[in-house]
């Protein structure tokens, strides 16, 4: 007997794992978030992360723009992606919409939810963001990431320029975060 035919090719069989995995683990939305619902999670993000970060909060008083996305879900198996929505704020006020995504393949498995914001601190960087039709991190501005110690030393005076990225309210099992190779794209909710 040739079991051959029976079993599902490697690339269709991680996918299939994946499409499992996600679907089982993490709560699929059924449709795009409308434009109320990602206000307000991302205000909701916003005033956790400030409260977690001084930093954070110093520098939202000085950025031009902060792109946030509340809650970004990542899954993987051999195969992995992510996918988010959120909005660029400036001055308080929602200036546009914006989904982030990301595919993978290597050695990766797991689950998890988290968010991120990017302090955009200077025109430059704003204008990047506006003009072009989709920004990959890694490719334009550079970003960095900040963690806890370079929170801690942080000051609004010293940073002048640049992306800066805080990672937030991880929950799942995944070996890692990296936001090298989203997509920024925006969106009309």
């Amino acid at each position: 007997m040739n079991l051959a035919k029976y079993i599902l090719p490697l690339p269709l069989a991680c996918l299939f794992a994946l499409t499992l995995l996600c679907g089982l683990a993490l709560p699929a939305p059924a449709r795009a978030a409308s434009a109320a619902e990602i206000d307000r999670d991302v205000s909701a993000a916003l005033q956790k992360l400030y409260a977690r970060s001084p930093a954070a909060k110093a520098l939202g008083a000085k950025a031009r723009g902060i792109l946030v996305f509340p809650n970004v879900i990542k899954g993987g198996l051999m195969v992995g992606g992510q996918f988010g929505e959120g909005a660029l704020r400036s001055r308080g006020k929602t200036v546009a919409y914006y989904n982030t995504a990301s595919a993978s393949f290597g050695l990766q498995a797991g689950a998890q939810t988290f968010g991120y914001a990017l302090f955009l601190m200077d025109n430059e960087a704003l204008d990047y963001l506006n003009r072009s039709d989709g920004w990959e991190i890694g490719v334009g501005p550079s970003v960095v990431v900040v963690d806890e110690g370079l929170a801690k030393t942080l000051t609004s005076t010293t940073v002048q320029k640049g992306v800066y990225a805080f990672i937030f309210g991880q929950q799942g099992l995944m070996a890692g975060v990296g936001l090298q190779g989203s997509k920024i794209t925006r969106i009309h909710p």
